[in-house]
C-alpha cells in the first residue's frame, strides 16, 4: 500500500516555522524582511505565480515588493531595475519571473542579482557551491523534494536514485541534493537509451520532463518512491503530472500527487531562501 506525500500538509508546516523565523528576525534587528519580484509582460500563467508568492509573502510576515513592466520594456529598463534592486538595503531577496518577453535575454538580467540575493537558486555561483557541497542558496523545486523526503523519513543514503529532466531549475541540481545526500544518481533525459530499463532499477524516480503521464507503471520497480514534479493538461485539460498517477501509485511505497504534491514547496522554498538571506546578511 502506497502513501502519499501531502506536498500541501508539509508546506503549511513549514510555512508556520518560517513565520517565526521572520517574526524573530524582525524583533532581533527592527527590520522587515524584503522579496523583491520582478515581472516584465503580461503573461498569464506568470500572473498567476507572482500573485500567489506574494499571497505567500504576506502570510509569512516577508514584505514583498511587486514591480510590474510592460511587454514592451527594453533589456536596459529591465536591468537598470534589477540593479536598483541590488543595492537595495531593504530588499533580502530578488526573484525575476521567468520567462521573459521574447527578446529580453534572461541571462544577463539574472546575472546582475547578487548571489547573496539570488533566492531563486540559478546563479553560477550558487550552482557551483551546490556541486562543491557548500552552504548556498538552493533552487527551490528541488530543494522542495528533499525537504518532503526528508519530513517523510525516507532513506536516501545509498539508495539508487533516478532524475528524469536536466534543466537547470529541476534536473540538475536535484541530481546534486541527492548525490550530496549519498545517493547513486543516474540523470536521464530526452536522448537516453533504454529509459525503462534505468528506471526500474531506482528506488527513487524524481520525473521533471514535463511530459503528461509518461512514466508508466511498466517502468517503475515494486516499493520505489515516485516523486511528480511535472506540471502539465491531459487529453481532457485536467492538471496532470509526468507521472501516470493511477496506474503508477500501487507499485509504490510513497508517491506525490499532481496537484498538491511539489507546487506547494516551491513557494515554500522561496521564503524559505528569503529568510535564509536575510539572516546571512547579518552573519547567520
Amino acid at each position: 500500500m502506497y502513501k502519499l506525500i501531502d506536498g500541501k500538509a508539509h508546506a503549511a508546516a513549514m510555512r508556520r516555522e518560517i513565520a517565526c523565523g521572520v517574526a524573530e528576525y524582525r524583533r532581533k534587528y527592527g527590520r522587515d524582511i524584503g522579496l523583491a519580484v520582478v515581472f516584465v509582460g503580461d503573461n498569464s500563467a506568470s500572473k498567476v505565480y507572482v500573485r500567489n508568492k506574494i499571497k505567500a509573502c504576506e502570510e509569512a510576515g516577508v514584505k514583498s515588493f511587486a514591480y510590474y513592466l510592460p511587454a514592451t520594456a527594453t533589456q536596459s529598463e529591465v536591468e537598470e531595475l534589477v540593479k536598483s534592486l541590488a543595492v537595495d538595503k531593504s530588499v533580502d531577496g530578488i526573484l525575476v519571473q521567468l520567462p521573459l518577453p521574447a527578446g529580453l535575454n534572461a541571462d544577463a538580467v539574472l546575472s546582475l542579482i547578487p548571489v547573496e540575493k539570488d533566492v531563486d537558486g540559478f546563479s553560477e555561483s550558487n550552482i557551483g557551491s551546490l556541486c562543491m557541497n557548500k552552504p548556498c542558496l538552493v533552487a527551490c523545486t528541488p530543494n522542495g523534494v528533499m525537504r518532503m523526503l526528508r519530513r517523510e523519513g525516507i532513506e536516501i543514503k545509498g539508495k539508487r536514485a533516478v532524475v528524469i529532466g536536466r534543466s537547470n531549475i529541476v534536473g540538475k541540481p536535484m541530481a546534486m541534493l541527492l548525490l550530496n545526500a549519498d545517493a547513486t544518481v543516474t540523470v536521464c533525459h530526452s536522448r537516453t537509451q533504454n529509459l525503462k530499463e534505468i528506471c526500474l532499477s531506482a528506488d527513487i524516480v524524481v520525473a521533471a520532463i514535463g511530459r503528461a503521464k509518461f512514466i508508466t507503471a511498466d517502468m517503475i520497480k515494486e516499493g520505489a518512491v515516485v516523486v511528480d514534479v511535472g506540471m502539465n493538461r491531459d487529453e481532457d485539460g485536467k492538471l496532470c503530472g509526468d507521472v501516470d498517477f493511477a496506474n503508477v501509485k500501487d507499485k509504490c511505497s510513497y508517491i506525490t500527487p499532481v496537484p498538491g504534491g511539489v507546487g506547494p514547496m516551491t513557494i515554500t522554498m522561496l521564503l524559505y531562501n528569503t529568510l535564509a538571506a536575510a539572516e546571512r546578511s547579518v552573519g547567520l
